[in-house]
């Protein structure tokens, strides 16, 4: 059943709380083909519509059918995916808000987009100063290693662990300076992500502008 059927059974469910009305007059046709009538709703069409009538034979109101529980459990499924997509909906229109409000043009973008570069700049900038005084370290622990460049294993264990060390270091910041660029880039993918929403989301909000200050209502102007 379809979940607009669904909902039309589930509202004529809600007429089985009801109390019958005076002199009400309830007909319909069993699953049997039988036509049945009572005065109150007719236990044997629960599955199906029936009729209330009133003492002359006109018809009150049509009641059923009522819903199974697996129908009723469809129903709910149904309308809480309809409720979880417009909560999504809002929630997309309240994030656009927000996204405008912060960036009313391109150049408020820009300039944001600007300091979140500048700041792994800056980060990354120590980083490669670290990078030239370890270099430097090294140099003097190869000034000291040429001394056993006979037999680099008569080198006293301080040295080689001043050069080992100087090298974990080294790996280190050459990662930290390559992980900087990769977030860089996914910065600027970001920034661009958003650009485009927000192009669109300007020129909505510039249709109704224009449309006024060329002397035309919104509808005219489109």
């Amino acid at each position: 059943m379809g979940v607009g059927l669904l909902l039309a059974s589930l509202l004529g469910q809600g007429a089985w709380a009801q109390q019958p009305g005076a002199g009400s007059i309830y007909t319909c046709v069993d699953r049997q083909g039988r036509r049945l009538t009572a005065d109150r709703p007719i236990v044997e069409c629960l599955d199906r519509e029936q009729r209330e009538l009133g003492p002359t034979g006109t018809m009150r109101r049509q009641i059923g059918p009522s819903l199974t529980e697996q129908e009723r459990a469809a129903l709910d499924a149904q309308r809480r995916k309809e409720a979880e997509e417009r909560a999504r909906l809002q929630e997309e229109r309240r994030r656009e808000r927000v996204l405008t409000a912060r960036y009313p043009d391109k150049a408020a973008h820009d300039v944001e987009r600007a300091a979140a570069i500048q700041l792994l700049d800056d980060i990354t900038a120590i980083a490669e100063k670290r990078m030239v005084e370890l270099q430097l370290q090294r140099k003097a622990l190869d000034t000291e290693m040429e001394f056993y460049q006979k037999d680099p294993t008569k080198a006293p264990m301080a040295l080689r662990r001043k050069i080992a060390e100087n090298d974990e270091d080294m790996q280190e910041q050459r990662r930290f300076v390559g992980n900087q660029e990769l977030e860089k880039r996914r910065i600027h993918q970001r920034f661009d992500a958003e650009l485009a929403q927000l192009r669109r989301l300007w020129a909505v909000q510039l249709t109704p502008a224009l449309a006024t200050s060329d002397g035309l209502p919104p509808a005219a102007a489109r």
